[in-house]
């Protein structure tokens, strides 16, 4: 299956970033891709909570989910909606974070709310609160798709191994990591935390990326690292999209992921321990 990875440079403007996603879903589609990725809050990059509370909507008024279901009924084509910024009805106002899986006939199929908010002090220019502005998830989530059972997972949710481990457990073959990385934490762990997580599960790591400096009508803009990625199961890079937005083809070759648990049948190997 030939699968594409947007890597985008999402602005504040919901309907603008609809129209760059848009065109760039129906070239994935034109150009053979059975299944398309996107990043991270491919809706809005925003920093600004007032701003967030003007532009955003709820799940069933989300104009980019609307439309995208629409595009995946009218190509055929699945979508992996890496994460929309959406309204909720909790009391404390608090955003959702949520990943969709959109398959060929405009239905969701899956969604995932990121569990592991975002609460660091990266340099003292660079502190996010994640947990302000977007209520966590509680629950893990795989479905099956053309490219392969897939496992969903959130940006942060990377450096929490255990979830990806349940997930590859619960039959995953692929897992998805769209992101809007720190620039800092990027360089510094975004490859090795990829290559880690496929290898320790024996799966794909597809990781779809925000890209540069986000412009902002309101607030301070935020620059994010870019770099989307696949990673085969066995550790190797398939693909580094570097920092330009743009599209990245791969196809998926699933026999990989068996070939690597055969070799290394860690998934089977798990043993109660007691302590520390």
């Amino acid at each position: 299956m030939r699968v594409a990875l947007l890597q985008i440079t999402s602005s504040d403007q919901p309907s603008d970033n609809l129209a760059m996603v848009e065109d760039m879903i129906r070239s994935a589609a034109a150009n053979g891709a059975g299944c398309v990725f996107t990043p991270e809050v491919t809706n809005c990059v925003s920093m600004s909570r007032r701003h967030q509370l003007e532009v955003l909507r709820a799940e069933d008024e989300d104009r980019m989910l609307a439309r995208v279901r629409d595009i995946c009924a009218e190509l055929g084509v699945w979508v992996s909606l890496g994460s929309l910024a959406l309204k909720t009805d909790d009391a404390d106002g608090r955003f959702a974070n949520r990943s969709f899986v959109i398959d060929g006939t405009g239905r969701i199929v899956a969604r995932y709310d990121k569990i592991h908010m975002f609460d660091v002090e990266v340099t003292p220019e660079e502190t996010y609160r994640e947990s302000d502005g977007y209520r966590p998830g509680t629950h893990a989530s795989t479905v099956e798709s053309p490219c392969g059972h897939l496992g969903l997972s959130i940006c942060y949710d990377l450096r929490f191994p255990h979830l990806y481990r349940a997930l590859a457990k619960a039959g995953a073959q692929v897992l998805t990591i769209p992101a809007a990385f720190s620039p800092v934490t990027g360089a510094a762990h975004w490859d090795v935390l990829l290559r880690a997580r496929a290898i320790e599960s024996g799966c794909f790591a597809v990781a779809a990326a925000q890209t540069g400096q986000h412009p902002a009508s309101s607030g301070r803009s935020r620059r994010t690292f870019g770099h989307s990625m696949v990673v085969a199961p066995w550790g190797e890079v398939l693909a580094d999209a570097g920092t330009e937005p743009g599209i990245t083809y791969v196809d998926l070759d699933l026999s990989m992921v068996d070939k690597a648990r055969r070799q290394v049948p860690a998934l089977g190997h798990d043993r109660e321990f007691d302590g520390p």
